[in-house]
């Protein structure tokens, strides 16, 4: 156990099963997004920057309601907060209904707010547990198991939106006005059916055995005067801001890139990016912390993703390297630049688990707080994605765009190889 907090109970099953259903929900809704932005640009007739408000509002909600949420959480408790949560999400999903009943953008960007909100409060007390119940040193690999969970949903999530909502529509592309509103009214039922979901399991959080977390005392913690005089937790935030950013570029515009070199079903492409993120958290459980530590898999991550950034922009639309790269079926059929953009997911997967337990070691009765500073930094996929839409509608040239990432992963590689190490602000 970490020498400042523990978890009041020596059972650790209860705690990550429950946990595990959460992380769920979070991939199923956060990577719906990716299908959500072509099909919202089609029935709404936006343009790339347009569409892509859908990750702005969705993520912005982060930072606007994180803070405000530790302070919910340090007055009620970690466990009734996660009930609330998915209070907050059940409503969103009951506003997607007349959203499409009126096919209005501005009612889709409400409903994705309050989504937002909700998921807040969910991570912002989630994950300190999954950091808490056992040793700091393989709260990695932990993660790394809860990431599996949340980005197996995020594949899944894709594929039953194209089979569901999109079966029997050929193109998004020239839609009539009847199509368009059959289209919209395809969403009614599937958010419905999210509402009772996330309303039962709100019973499964609140009466479950589910433990609060207790903190301890540390000496050197008890001394500073605000979760800001925690460099390792404020660089931390910084860094999982540009983490992301360019998780959510890769997961919620290849459906775009795709739609913009003349490919179909690309609806179900984020599938592809949380597939690759699927393989590196899988790597991630099976080598941290035995062969591998948490530094070293950050450092690698960010080599691995600029690598592949420079994939994306220097290769071709033909098929060839996807072929001899990957065998199965699904990534051959795709042009290389789109599949090096698939490929980003693995780079990112352990990106979110290492800078976790790195930034939030030793903050004993901040630890809320620190929570909330690194979920607000989930802005990043509400103002990096925004930013990269804008760029590539005004330039015309979005492969070049994803250039734009590789500001991402030096922030990342610098707070592997010191900042996380600094521990007052004179040491920078």
């Amino acid at each position: 156990m970490s020498k400042d907090f523990k978890i009041s109970s020596t059972s650790t099953i209860l705690p990550m099963t429950i946990i595990g259903v959460l992380f769920f929900i979070f991939g199923f809704v956060t990577w719906l997004n990716g299908s959500l932005i072509p099909f919202l640009k089609a029935i709404c007739d936006l343009n790339e920057f347009e569409a892509l408000f859908v990750t702005f509002v969705f993520y912005i909600a982060y930072t606007v309601m994180a803070l405000p949420m530790s302070f919910v959480i340090e007055k009620i408790g970690y466990k009734n907060s996660m009930a609330l949560g998915l209070a907050i999400m059940a409503v969103g999903s009951l506003l997607f209904i007349p959203a499409a009943q009126r096919e209005s953008f501005t009612l889709f960007l409400l409903a994705l707010f309050a989504l937002g909100s909700g998921l807040t409060i969910l991570q912002t007390a989630s994950n300190p547990y999954i950091v808490c119940i056992g040793p700091i040193e393989s709260a990695a690999m932990r993660i790394s198991i809860m990431g599996l969970i949340n980005k197996g949903a995020g594949v899944i999530a894709p594929l039953l939106f194209t089979a569901f909502i999109l079966s029997g529509i050929g193109s998004l592309e020239d839609l009539s006005a009847e199509s368009k509103e059959e289209l919209a009214s395809k969403l009614i039922v599937p958010y419905i059916v999210m509402a009772l979901l996330l309303s039962s399991l709100i019973a499964l959080v609140k009466f479950s055995k589910l433990p609060e977390l207790e903190f301890e005392k540390d000496e050197a913690g008890e001394q500073k005067k605000s979760i800001f005089a925690f460099p390792r937790v404020v660089l931390g935030a910084a860094a999982l801001f540009f983490y992301v950013g360019i998780e959510v570029i890769a997961g919620d515009t290849i459906g775009l890139y795709g739609q913009h070199l003349g490919l179909t079903n690309v609806t179900s492409l984020t599938s592809y990016v949380m597939s690759f993120m699927v393989l590196g958290y899988a790597l991630g459980v099976l080598l941290i912390p035995k062969y591998l530590s948490q530094e070293r898999a950050l450092i690698g991550s960010a080599l691995f993703g600029v690598l592949f950034l420079f994939g994306v922009v220097a290769s071709s639309q033909s098929h060839g390297i996807s072929e001899i790269l990957w065998g199965w079926s699904g990534i051959r059929t795709l042009p290389n630049t789109v599949a090096f953009v698939a490929l980003l997911g693995f780079a990112n997967a352990l990106v979110w688990p290492t800078i976790w337990p790195l930034a939030l070691e030793g903050l004993g009765k901040y630890t809320a707080q620190g929570s909330a500073l690194l979920i607000m930094a989930i802005a990043g996929g509400a103002i990096l994605p925004l930013l990269f839409g804008k760029i590539s509608h005004v330039s015309g040239d979005m492969q070049s765009t994803y250039l734009m990432g590789i500001i991402c992963y030096l922030f990342i590689l610098l707070y592997a190889l010191k900042w996380h190490k600094i521990k007052s602000w004179d040491e920078m």
